[in-house]
């Protein structure tokens, strides 16, 4: 059986498609005395003005990664569901804050293929419920429910498809994290992610069976494989607080999920970003490079590799960012620069670039 792995080559154009598709539809704003902020269309998050405040809405899933935490359910008897929950808020409340939004509330989304899923194990489905509301409560959210279907012969009976919204709220209007404002000389921020977080999964599990141990397989600092994968990814919104109330107004915010570090360059415009400093990846990273085979710009195409936020900022608040990052319990590094030229993440130490061909999601 061939091995199952996404390809965004397959995905992007379908994305850019319904960018398209969708901008048309934009003018039924107007009904309400609404409009769409026109840069915000391909970003992480949608803007819509409110006249004195704009809202943010996002939709994200959370990928595969329960499949991991039922495996090493099965190995431990522990269920890792609390974090699964987390991570899932994460990817939503993440790309919400790109743009500079305040989270509000954040629906869940919980596919079934089987509602006896829910049953089946009543600490597990506990762990995913009261997980999702203390994920809320660390992005500031309200938890308003959401929706549980039953889709017979689409989902996996054995699993659930996680995925969820969020409303968020820019205000004042001048916190709004917009491209334009990107430019030469820019310095490049970098904030630590958790780990893996939740992105490049199905590369890793396809994968896990070459270690002898597998998940349970021993990291130097006493955790298991399986463990580190599964640390929660961090949820930024306190940091977006400290910061715009430290005055400071990113130029750009970065998500570091699906696309690696190429993800530096979603911007429309055309600079280098020059990155001369690279946080130190976890060391499930080098048990994932070893598994998988990935030379080191497949392995930064395509996971986090220790960075998973970064602020486009002017120069005079590198110190800033870096001080709240430091406040609240984060790792944050200058890492580079904004320079002219044609779109490119040129990554120094390690020789790497990438080029605008490299990720075309607008």
């Amino acid at each position: 059986m061939p091995e199952q792995i996404y390809d965004y080559k397959n995905m992007d154009p379908t994305k850019v498609l319904a960018q398209q598709v969708g901008r048309e539809t934009t003018a039924n704003l107007k009904r309400f005395g609404f409009c769409e902020v026109d840069e915000s269309r391909g970003e992480s998050a949608n803007v819509i003005d409110f006249g004195d405040f704009y809202i943010a809405q996002v939709i994200e899933g959370l990928g595969t990664k329960n499949i991991i935490a039922d495996e090493m359910e099965k190995l431990t008897g522990k269920s890792f569901y609390e974090a699964i929950a987390q991570d899932t808020v994460a990817m939503i409340v993440n790309d919400l804050l790109t743009v500079g939004a305040d989270p509000i509330s954040v629906p869940a989304y919980f596919g079934l293929g089987d509602d006896k899923w829910l049953v089946q194990n009543p600490k597990r489905t506990n762990d995913l419920i009261n997980g999702w509301a203390k994920a809320c409560n660390l992005a500031g959210a309200s938890y308003p429910c959401g929706e549980t279907p039953t889709l017979f012969g689409i989902i996996n009976p054995n699993t659930i498809d996680l995925a969820g919204s969020a409303l968020g709220i820019i205000k004042p209007k001048e916190r709004l994290v917009n491209q334009k404002n990107i430019k030469v000389g820019d310095a490049i921020v970098m904030v630590n992610s958790s780990g893996v977080q939740s992105n490049g999964i199905t590369g890793i599990r396809n994968n896990v069976n070459k270690l002898k141990d597998g998940y349970l397989t021993k990291l130097s600092d006493g955790r298991t494989f399986g463990e580190a994968v599964l640390t929660p990814t961090f949820i930024y919104a306190d940091l977006n607080r400290e910061i715009f109330e430290n005055k400071v107004l990113p130029h750009y915010i970065i998500h570091m999920t699906g696309h690696g570090w190429r993800k530096i360059m979603r911007a429309n415009a055309d600079f280098i970003y020059e990155i001369n400093k690279i946080p130190t990846p976890q060391e499930e990273f080098t048990v994932i490079k070893q598994i998988t085979g990935k030379d080191d710009k497949q392995m930064y195409s395509d996971y986090n590799m220790g960075a998973g936020f970064t602020y486009i900022v002017d120069p005079s608040d590198v110190n800033k960012v870096i001080k709240s990052a430091n406040k609240l319990g984060y790792k944050a590094i200058d890492a580079g620069v904004v320079k002219s030229g044609p779109k490119t993440v040129d990554i120094k130490p390690l020789n790497i670039k990438f080029v605008d061909a490299d990720m075309q999601l607008r």
